[in-house]
C-alpha cells in the first residue's frame, strides 16, 4: 500500500510548518475519487485565537477542524453543506495561555469551552475540588488546554487520509502523561475515527482519567430531538436530573434560563463490548451516531442543556473511563484507572453523520438488539455510588 506522511510540527527538531496543503490537485499520491478532498494547515491570527494553529481534515464530503493547540480537539465540522457542533458563546478557538482554569472557583476551563469535541482529564476531569491529598483540582483537567508538539498528517494511494498529534501533560513531582491522538478518514466516507493511546512515560503508577466532551447543536438537536441508547439502567445526577427523568432521552426547543441536567447511563455492548449511541433530530432526517468499546470506556453521561441559542443551545454524550464527579469520589469507587510505569490505555470513538432515513434507521435497528427488548430501569433518584452528595 504506497503512503505518504509529513510533518507538520516537531518541536524537538525545530520544524514548523506555518501553512500546508495536500489536495486532490495537489496530491503526491493518486486517490481514485472525484471529491474534493484536503488536508490543510492554518495558524489562526487576531483576538483569543492568536497563534491557534487548525489542520482542517476534508474527505470531500466530511470535514472537521483540529486544534493542535488545544490537546487535539476537534472545533467544529461540516458534513455534505451541514455544520457539525454547536455555538457556544466562546465563539472562536482560545489559545491555551488566556485560560485560567483556576478562575471562578475553579470553572475557567469554560471560558475556552467551544469544541465539537474536547477530552477531559488526563489526570483528573469532572468538578473542581480538593482533592484528598490536598491538590486543588479545577475543572475537566488540563489536556484541553495543551498544545501538541509534534503533528504530521498522512494519506494513502486507497483514500485513507489521517492527522496525529502527541501532547504532553507533564509536571515536576506530578505525573508525566502522554497522549498520541489520530483523527482518520476515507475520502467520501460519512465516518470520522479518532484513536488515542495514553502512555505513562514516568516511573511510578499514575492516575489516569478521560472523557470524551461531544457537544452537538442544531440541526441535529431541535425540539423532539430524541437520544437513542441502549441501556439498562438510567441514573439522574442530582435532584434537578431526576424533575425530568421522564423525558430523560428527548429534548425541548431553546429555552431561557433552562438548568442543565444530567444523567449517568450503564450502556450495553456485544461480546466484543462495541455499543452504539445515536441523536437524531425530530424530523428523523439528521442524526449524529457514536461508536466504541465499553471495555475502553465503560461510562457514559448525558448531558442536556438546551438553554437559549445566545447561550448555547447543546446536548453532550460523552464516553469515559470514570464519571465526572471529583477524582476523590471517583477513586474510593474503584473507576480511576492506575497506569503502571511504561503502561498504555487506548480508545477509540467512530463519529458518524447520517442524513438519510434507511441510514438511520439501520444505526436505531442495531441499538434495538442490543436493548434486547429490555426497557432500562429508570431510577427515580441519585444513587450514592454514582453521586456525590
Amino acid at each position: 500500500m504506497s503512503n505518504t506522511s509529513v510533518i507538520l510540527l516537531d518541536l524537538a527538531n525545530d520544524v514548523c510548518q506555518e501553512s500546508f496543503a495536500w489536495t486532490r490537485q495537489s496530491s503526491p499520491i493518486s486517490i481514485d475519487s472525484p471529491l474534493d478532498w484536503s488536508i490543510q494547515k492554518r495558524t489562526l491570527r487576531g483576538g483569543p485565537s492568536e497563534g491557534v494553529d487548525v489542520v482542517d481534515l476534508n474527505n470531500g464530503i466530511f470535514s472537521l477542524s483540529i486544534l493542535p493547540t488545544r490537546g487535539m480537539g476537534l472545533w467544529k465540522g461540516t458534513y455534505d453543506g451541514c455544520p457539525v457542533g454547536w455555538q457556544s458563546p466562546v465563539e472562536f478557538p482560545v489559545h491555551p495561555a488566556l485560560v485560567d482554569a483556576s478562575r471562578r472557583n475553579g470553572i475557567g476551563w469554560l471560558d475556552g469551552f467551544n469544541e465539537l469535541l474536547c477530552r477531559c482529564g488526563l489526570s483528573w476531569h469532572g468538578a473542581p475540588e480538593i482533592d484528598e491529598c490536598g491538590t486543588p483540582l479545577t475543572l475537566h483537567g488540563r489536556v484541553a488546554n495543551l498544545p501538541a508538539h509534534h503533528v504530521s498528517a498522512n494519506m494513502t494511494e486507497q483514500g485513507e487520509l489521517s492527522v496525529t498529534g502527541v501532547v504532553n501533560e507533564c509536571s515536576v513531582f506530578g505525573p508525566r502523561l502522554q497522549l498520541t491522538s489520530t483523527v482518520c478518514t476515507h475520502v467520501g466516507s460519512n465516518s470520522m475515527r479518532i484513536s488515542d493511546q495514553i502512555t505513562n512515560l514516568g516511573s511510578q503508577a499514575a492516575e489516569v482519567e478521560l472523557l470524551y466532551h461531544i457537544n452537538l447543536g442544531p440541526p441535529f438537536l431541535d425540539d423532539g430531538a430524541r437520544l437513542t441508547v441502549p441501556t439498562s439502567r438510567v441514573i439522574p445526577r442530582d435532584q434537578r436530573a431526576a424533575e425530568d427523568l421522564a423525558t430523560w432521552q428527548t429534548y425541548q426547543e431553546p429555552t431561557t434560563g433552562y438548568q442543565e441536567q444530567c444523567y449517568f447511563l450503564d450502556l450495553k455492548g456485544d461480546a466484543d463490548g462495541q455499543t452504539d449511541v445515536l441523536l437524531s433530530n425530530a424530523g428523523g432526517d439528521r442524526a449524529i451516531s457514536l461508536n466504541f468499546n465499553l471495555r475502553e470506556l465503560p461510562c457514559f453521561t448525558v448531558w442536556k442543556n438546551t438553554q437559549a441559542l445566545a447561550d448555547g443551545y447543546v446536548t453532550g454524550i460523552e464516553p469515559s473511563t470514570s464519571l465526572p464527579n471529583p477524582r476523590s469520589f471517583e477513586r474510593r469507587q474503584g473507576r480511576v484507572v492506575s497506569l503502571p510505569a511504561g503502561g498504555v490505555r487506548t480508545a477509540e470513538i467512530e463519529i458518524s453523520v447520517h442524513t438519510d432515513a434507511d441510514s438511520i434507521a439501520a444505526r436505531q435497528c442495531r441499538i434495538e438488539d442490543l436493548q434486547a427488548g429490555h426497557p432500562p430501569v429508570l431510577c427515580p433518584g441519585p444513587l450514592d455510588e454514582f453521586c456525590p452528595a
